[in-house]
């Protein structure tokens, strides 16, 4: 077996035992076939009971008939009763000698062997021509044209539905039938009484990309599920408000907070531009460059109360290679940054949000490099590809994924940057989400390799 035929068997063998719907079904099948063995035994006895009678029966009305023809003086050969082949008569003597027969039992032995006491005998043989099993009634007759006791045996076989092997053949069948029709509707109806559950499952997991104030649909059954979609509704009506008011708080602190700090930026500014005492310069700078990432701490929190919140940003055409090419321009000469763009890229987006994502990447790629940042802006099939290079150590494989969650911080980070707050990867990915696409963390030969997929414009 191949390596995905054993995980599918696996997991449907896993489904079987482990899921309500399969142990349902394992366990109907299973009642089914005890009970099932248990008819199918008492049927068994029944139908032998059922074909012993009716044979008995058969056997005695042939040898009565028989018995009336001897009685009469009649030795035609062979012997008839009922002017059909399947006559089964035989006459014998007290010695054993088979006197007369019907042709199905010309070469035929005695059927029963008997003694000059009995009057009446019965019991099952099978027949030496063709292994047929009858059931064979015989009585004494004493004044017959043989001049002599004779017995008179008739005999008669089963019905052929209730013969042995065959009709347990039969019942194991019908067994067999009923169990697949059992398991199928088990399956199917624990199927269809999970399907509304499922339903709700579906929803409440597209309820993080379809934001705020989503709830799932109520079934109007009057009944356990609709309880449990209320309660799941309420639930996230307490989730929304709790999260509204952690929004409006880092939306308000954000707002609140960016003016005195603009303020104190200003003053700085000024103060540099003074013609005094230089001595305090240095203090200036430094409390200068405090109040930069400051603002750069608060703009971050503001963005992700928007991207949490879903709200809304003007969007227009952008030529990614325009606008990557602006915002390394910008850049201070830190690290020397080469670029190779592909004109005529487009993609719609916001251009404040797309130039974040761009700002993020490369300040990550200059606080990891050692001697030069690459940036590539390109086309690939329907989709506009942007990356960016360093040179530097690079990220492990088991740390790609981690570098995306907000606030998670790597040694070497917190090494390089020790004021980071771990916002701008993760605040980057959720903008390029936003607008359909995506931002992974690739192989490269040396250092990190940053690449967003945007949907080129149409």
């Amino acid at each position: 077996m191949s390596g995905e035929g054993a995980t599918r068997f696996r997991y449907a063998w896993t489904r079987m035992l482990y899921s309500i719907r399969g142990r349902a079904t394992v366990i109907s099948v299973a009642v089914t076939l005890i009970v099932g063995l248990l008819a199918m035994a008492l049927a068994l006895i029944l139908a032998r009971d059922v074909a012993t009678n009716a044979a008995w029966e058969g056997a005695s009305g042939q040898m009565q008939r028989a018995a009336l023809q001897v009685r009469d003086g009649r030795t035609d050969t062979p012997l008839t009763v009922d002017d059909t082949p399947d006559d089964l008569v035989q006459v014998v003597d007290e010695h054993g000698t088979v006197l007369n027969a019907s042709s199905r039992l010309t070469d035929e032995p005695p059927l029963l062997r008997t003694n000059t006491r009995e009057y009446f005998v019965d019991g099952e043989t099978c027949l030496r021509g063709n292994g047929a099993c009858v059931w064979v009634t015989g009585v004494r007759v004493d004044g017959s044209a043989y001049d002599r006791p004779v017995m008179v045996f008739g005999a008669a076989e089963p019905p052929p539905l209730l013969r042995g092997w065959a009709l347990a053949g039969e019942m194991a069948l019908l067994l067999m039938f009923l169990l697949i029709v059992v398991g199928w509707w088990t399956w199917r109806s624990v199927g269809l009484a999970f399907t509304p559950v499922d339903d709700l499952r579906r929803e409440i997991a597209t309820i993080n990309a379809a934001g705020t104030g989503a709830r799932v649909t109520v079934p109007k059954t009057h009944g356990e599920l609709q309880d449990l979609a209320e309660t799941v509704n309420n639930t996230l009506g307490r989730l929304d408000e709790a999260a509204g008011r952690e929004r409006r708080f880092i939306s308000d602190a954000s707002h609140d907070l960016r003016n005195p700090i603009a303020g104190l930026h200003t003053r700085l500014e000024l103060a540099l531009h003074e013609d005094d005492d230089d001595r305090w310069r240095p203090d200036v700078r430094a409390a200068l460059r405090d109040t930069e990432r400051l603002n750069e701490i608060v703009a971050d929190l503001l963005e992700l109360s928007r991207l949490d919140s879903r709200a809304p940003a003007p969007q227009e055409h952008i030529d990614l290679a325009e606008l990557t090419r602006r915002e390394v321009e910008r850049r201070p000469d830190r690290v020397p940054i080469g670029t190779d763009l592909e004109p005529g890229v487009v993609v719609v987006a916001n251009p404040v949000r797309l130039a974040r994502v761009l700002g993020n990447l490369l300040t990550n790629a200059e606080r990891h490099a050692v001697a030069a940042v690459d940036v590539t802006v390109r086309r690939d099939g329907p989709d506009a590809v942007l990356e960016v290079r360093d040179d530097g150590s690079g990220i492990p494989e088991k740390y790609r994924e981690r570098v995306f969650e907000r606030f998670a911080r790597l040694p070497e980070s917190q090494q390089r940057d020790p004021a980071g707050t771990g916002l701008g990867l993760p605040i980057a990915r959720e903008i390029a989400e936003t607008y359909g696409g995506g931002l992974r963390l690739m192989d490269a030969p040396r250092g990190a390799r940053f690449v967003m997929r945007l949907p080129l414009a149409p």
